[in-house]
């Protein structure tokens, strides 16, 4: 009895034992992710068209979002639709302000998070906008006078296209022998009367206009001018309604939200003359002739280039840091898209909480399988350079999130595949962004007829779209990204000088308000040096931020390191440039001096400006005698001890983050050819486990240790992604590697098929032997806009195979898929493709449900001469901004398109 007690008790004991370490293995298996939070989410722009919400169907809509994994929204309300007149309310009324309390409570209740656009459409603007504070420009009028001829006009505005009043500031002279003269004070009842004794002159009235902007799409109660995004006095009563409106919010708001600079042709601010004078350190108004000069000077540029910093000075200082520093003020964050602005975008976007980037149309991949048919695209704008000036900003500013707007009229409305996003949201994320914004989500109720309320941009992400039935796998994917993505730092080794000067002193036309936008790369970035050293690093594996002159005024030396708010770095690169501040020079200098890696392409040659030019030069010319320069960047790197990622030899592209002492590798396959094979990455002695964001698997990688690197071993289809983390000692279980089979077996005979869900009607459901577009088989399918189930039964080709790759070969668009009424996952993306694991001996029974796009949906409305755009202002338009019209269309190829193989897998062990 004894001796069975002590068994008992011993295999008690060996029982729970095993629990408890089955337990731990699998909370150390939940612990391999990073917790998903409501920020790793995406986040969506929802537009309020006419701000007509009501509380049942705000509380339904964000259900909505919220069951498909949607973890915030930024409010932007917008234009209405017409006939909802009677449910229009006013921003910021009471009312307003009610159904904004109620979002917030009901964000909550779901851990989902609110952002608000600080105004009504774009710009910002509004009622409160005075003309005192509307947003402002310079206007001149010439006149030519001869020696000892009486000047005697009348200065007014004669351009007949200046409708708003202007106020005049100065009329100055300017002789051919170089006088000047100020003559404001000879100006009564705008009359001047002068004559000129000493040379022929050109007299210059300078006068203080406004652009007449109004804010674009606005909302009701949110009509009026655009502000002066110049000063601080405008943006201090801009902000009064909010003050009082926002009165209980405080922290309720996650962010305030300020759009692209789309002010246009605003160059000019009341008291802009005194803020250059204090700014710049002399007098404009003598060298107004050389300002407004058109042609291409050196001098004239050169004050052009004053003028422009100006403008970069007062936006920053005046308006984007106050603006930040009031959202502080009530416990906001702030979010900012400083692209457009005519200043140095890497200060403007260090200047919020949350910089935000964009991307607009769409980009060519390699990747085999993947879609961009011209009819439907608009050409991109998603530069990886461009991209990286916002995550750049917030790497050196120390600002955890870069955000993105994205998706923005990537395909024609009613276009845009699952499939089509992934690989340009993989763009961002190689570049830096973490935190992405859909572009986006219109709120619409209930009562509003399919397709429902739309934003006239593209891409619309309504959950009531055929969009909608597998978004949910999208947004997971973004979700398992951004976990990763937002964990740690970044971990960046080279800083890359931006010489925004040389911009500044170019001719660039004339013009004073040169803004840096997103779709006009060529007229101020492609072209340029700083271009062609990034690209080259880039493609070389060196990972790198930018800096601007203000934040290398903040660097400091530590053991070798180049340290800025944001963090460290090894080396810092100044890329050829001819325009370089004296005080940014003797900084450089100094960092060099104290141990640091500055390794310059070349001697700057001048300062930039007109103030003290002949001193600067001098001292400038005398501290670059002091520079080597580099014959090869790249072995002056190495001689710092910075190394490339050598992995994108294979074609591979990556970002990589620091979290506790490890590393984080995102790898993506962009190219047209699979990648089988072991990768270096930079760290030695170390365990790698591998991430699928894809299908959340994950295991310790097969590794090798060479010249201080570990070689991973990786299998990367096009298409696909993966991240690879560092560890010491890990006791994961092994990632699964296999091999692929060259015999692959058709799976054929009759299909079922099946319309379940969707529009305009259900079609009858048939039988079909081959796979081909569902639009093809019968007038009634071509109309069809939902989900199709198709079904086989098949026989198991080899019971031996334990493992099978399941190809589903070209899918419009998306895939559920059921072996044996078990579900093995989506296929969404390219390469459509997904494990089966055991097929039964014998009968197996597959199952496909199939979700094509709303394309021939909208089309058959429009062709049957339904109409359903009732909006206001731009109403709807199509990717090239002409009038929307879905009947030109052909019909989108729907369903399953190819035969669909299984294809034997072979389990490989790990190599030693």
């Amino acid at each position: 009895m004894i001796k069975h007690t002590y068994i008992i008790v011993f295999l008690t004991a060996i029982i729970v034992t095993s629990c408890t370490i089955k337990a731990q293995n699998e909370q150390k298996n939940k612990e391999a992710w990073p917790n998903i939070k409501n920020t790793s989410k995406p986040w969506t722009r929802w537009w309020w068209m006419g701000s007509a919400v009501d509380k049942p169907n705000i509380k339904d809509n964000l259900i909505k979002l919220h069951k498909v994994g949607i973890g915030g929204v930024e409010i932007a309300p917008i234009y209405g639709v017409k006939g909802e007149e009677d449910h229009f309310i006013d921003y910021l009324s009471p009312k307003w302000m009610e159904m904004l309390d109620y979002t917030i409570k009901i964000a909550d209740s779901l851990n989902m998070q609110v952002d608000l656009t600080l105004g009504t459409g774009w710009p910002y603007g509004g009622p409160q906008v005075t003309p005192e504070f509307a947003a402002t420009k310079l206007i001149s009028q010439k006149y030519n006078v001869k020696k000892g001829a009486i000047f005697n006009k009348t200065i007014v505005v004669e351009n007949p296209k200046e409708k708003q009043p202007a106020k005049l500031l100065y009329v100055l002279a300017y002789g051919e022998n170089g006088t000047y003269h100020n003559l404001t004070k000879q100006v009564e009842n705008q009359q001047l009367n002068w004559t000129p004794t000493d040379s022929n002159y050109d007299i210059y009235a300078i006068f203080e206009g406004k652009t007449g902007q109004k804010v674009k799409r606005a909302a009701p109660g949110g009509d009026g001018f655009t502000l002066d995004h110049y000063s601080k006095a405008a943006l201090n009563a801009y902000v009064k309604p909010f003050d009082t409106a926002l009165v209980g919010f405080n922290g309720k708001i996650r962010s305030i939200f300020n759009d692209s600079f789309e002010v246009y042709g605003t160059n000019f601010t009341p008291n802009f003359f005194e803020a250059f004078q204090n700014l710049r350190g002399y007098d404009l108004k003598p060298y107004i002739n050389l300002l407004l000069k058109e042609a291409d000077d050196p001098i004239a540029n050169r004050i052009k280039s004053d003028y422009r910093e100006t403008l970069s000075d007062l936006l920053l200082h005046d308006f984007d840091e106050p603006w930040t520093n009031w959202a502080h003020k009530h416990n906001f964050k702030s979010r900012l898209q400083a692209h457009g602005s005519p200043g140095n975008l890497i200060d403007m976007y260090a200047a919020a909480d949350i910089p935000e980037c964009e991307t607009f149309g769409s980009m060519p991949y390699d990747i085999p399988g993947f879609r961009r048919e011209q009819e439907d695209i608009r050409e991109g704008d998603a530069d990886p350079v461009m991209l990286k000036f916002s995550s750049s900003a917030a790497h050196i500013a120390g600002k955890p999130l870069t955000s993105s707007e994205t998706f923005t009229w990537l395909r024609d409305h009613f276009k845009v595949a699952l499939s089509q996003c992934k690989p340009e949201l993989e763009d961002l994320f190689l570049n830096g962004i973490n935190h992405v914004f859909l572009h986006g989500t219109t709120y619409s109720p209930d009562r509003a007829a399919w397709p429902g309320w739309k934003f006239y941009a593209s891409t619309n992400f309504n959950p009531n779209l055929t969009i909608g039935e597998d978004e949910s796998e999208l947004f997971s994917y973004i979700a398992n990204c951004q976990s990763f993505l937002q964990s740690g730092q970044a971990d960046n080794d080279v800083l890359l000088y931006w010489p925004i000067y040389d911009v500044w002193d170019d001719y660039l036309k004339g013009t004073l308000f040169f803004q840096f936008k997103i779709h006009s790369l060529d007229e101020w970035l492609h072209d340029t040096p700083f271009y062609k050293t990034t690209t080259n690093l880039m493609q070389q594996g060196y990972s790198l931020d930018f800096i601007s002159d203000n934040f290398i005024a903040q660097a400091k030396v530590e053991n070798g390191h180049i340290i800025v708010p944001g963090g460290q770095y090894k080396s810092l690169v100044i890329p050829h440039c001819d325009n370089m501040p004296l005080k940014t020079l003797k900084k450089l200098m100094e960092l060099q001096k104290q141990g640091a890696s500055i390794i310059f392409e070349n001697k700057p040659k001048s300062v930039p400006g007109n103030f003290n030019l002949e001193q600067q030069n001098n001292e400038l010319q005398t501290v670059a005698k002091t520079i080597t320069t580099s014959s090869d960047v790249f072995s002056d790197l190495a001689k710092a001890n910075i190394h490339p990622e050598t992995l994108v030899n294979t074609g591979l592209k990556y970002i990589k983050r620091a979290v506790d002492g490890e590393t984080i590798y995102y790898l993506v396959n962009h190219t047209a050819k699979p990648v089988n094979s072991f990768i270096p990455i930079n760290s030695s002695n170390k365990d790698v486990i591998i991430f699928d964001p894809l299908t959340r698997h994950f295991g310790k990688a097969a590794t090798k240790n060479s010249d201080n690197k570990t070689l991973v071993k990786v299998q990367i289809e096009p298409g696909q992604s993966l991240f690879l983390k560092t560890e010491t000692n890990s006791s994961i279980a092994d990632w699964q590697y296999f091999e692929t089979e060259k015999e692959t077996y058709p799976i054929s005979g009759t299909w079922k098929l099946e319309f379940i869900k969707g529009g305009p009607k259900l079609p009858q459901a048939t039988e079909i032997l081959d796979l081909v577009s569902w639009t093809t088989l019968d007038p009634e399918y071509e109309a069809f806009s939902g989900t199709a189930k198709y079904s086989i039964n098949f026989k198991n080709p080899d019971t031996a195979i334990k493992h099978w790759q399941l190809h589903l070969g070209d899918v419009r668009e998306s895939a559920k898929v059921w072996l044996n009424g078990k579900l093995v996952g989506t296929a969404w993306s390219v390469p459509y493709q997904l494990k089966l694991d055991n097929l039964q001996a014998g009968d197996n029974q597959l199952t496909i449900e199939v979700t094509n796009l709303a394309a021939n949906r909208i089309r058959a409305k429009e062709m049957r001469g339904e109409e359903w755009k009732n909006f206001y202002e731009i109403n709807m338009v199509d990717k090239d901004y002409q009038k929307f019209d879905a009947t030109k269309w052909k019909p989108m190829p729907s369903g399953l398109l190819n035969p669909i193989t299984l294809t034997p897998l072979k389990l490989i062990t790990h190599e030693k």
